[in-house]
């Protein structure tokens, strides 16, 4: 390996060793040695499954099964997020596959900068991370779950969704993309219409043409920014799995890939052999792979 990151890394150990063992402290404390449900008193859990499903009431009460909670980031104004409509009930079918269930335990606001840029709203594109860290952690206090899966893809959503996966660090955790959008309008085509609009040689209905067909279907967008740079992150840091982050929506491997992801947050809970919380998995180290692999992209 390149010495120089051997020593960059090493640096970070020891800069964050006494931050890093206060944080493993705080997981290992909230580390049970059953489901997280069995903690609340009956008037609590009885309000937290109260909507379900009977065989998920059943489920929930035995107190041997998963609760999987997912955080989502659905709306239908960004296009990489709409596809998220369905997950939960693709989610929960995937759980009942395997014995355990799933609860919709909170949403969270997302903006698309594309919408926005020029606006009073890109104002708040920064600070809804932020908003979107709190939101999740929100969802994740009520303290029913024993993992999570977390949906979202885009800019400030990934980041201030893994920062409340962090809060959570006890939880395995599992990202769940949505895919990319299929290549609509080449890119030269997109800018010779721009540049005929600029010189005034065809009209606003042409331009706004152009751009939808550049920008055309449910997914995120056909460029490699931000919203696919950051697939590549989380991948790489293993918070989602292997392959997951480039296959369009409506690919039946889409689905496939969503169940799987359901299916394997159950094995990494505290209920079994293997428990790997997330604040675990993600070190020093995981952070320095992710950069380098960014960078390598």
């Amino acid at each position: 390996m390149n010495p120089n990151l051997l020593r960059v890394t090493q640096r970070i150990v020891e800069r964050s060793q006494q931050t890093r063992e206060a944080y493993l402290a705080r997981i290992e404390q909230a580390k049970t040695a059953t489901v997280h449900r069995s903690q609340l008193a009956c008037g609590n859990l009885a309000h937290g499954f109260a909507a379900c499903q009977p065989e998920d009431k059943a489920s929930l009460k035995s107190m041997l099964r998963n609760n999987i909670a997912i955080i989502t980031s659905y709306n239908d104004m960004l296009s990489a997020h709409q596809p998220y409509e369905h997950y939960p009930q693709i989610i929960r079918q995937a759980l009942h596959s395997v014995n355990a269930v799933g609860q919709v335990a909170g949403g969270v606001p997302a903006m698309c900068d594309g919408v926005t840029q020029g606006q009073d709203g890109m104002e708040l594109s920064l600070l809804s991370r932020e908003v979107i860290a709190m939101s999740a952690a929100v969802g994740l206090s009520h303290n029913m779950f024993d993992g999570a899966l977390f949906l979202g893809v885009c800019d400030k959503i990934v980041p201030g969704l893994a920062m409340a996966a962090l809060s959570f660090g006890h939880l395995p955790a599992i990202f769940v993309p949505s895919g990319p959008m299929a290549s609509g309008l080449p890119n030269k085509e997109k800018v010779r219409i721009r540049q005929l609009y600029a010189e005034g040689k065809v009209d606003r209905m042409a331009l706004l043409e152009s751009e939808a067909a550049s920008y055309h279907a449910p997914g995120t967008c056909t460029f490699y920014g931000t919203a696919n740079t950051n697939q590549m992150v989380v991948e790489f840091m293993g918070m989602q799995l292997p392959g997951s982050s480039f296959v369009h929506p409506d690919a039946p491997l889409r689905e496939a890939l969503t169940a799987a992801a359901a299916r394997q947050v159950t094995r990494l809970t505290g209920n079994g052999n293997t428990w790997m919380p997330l604040g675990k998995m993600i070190d020093e180290k995981v952070v320095v792979n992710g950069i380098v692999a960014l960078l390598a992209t």
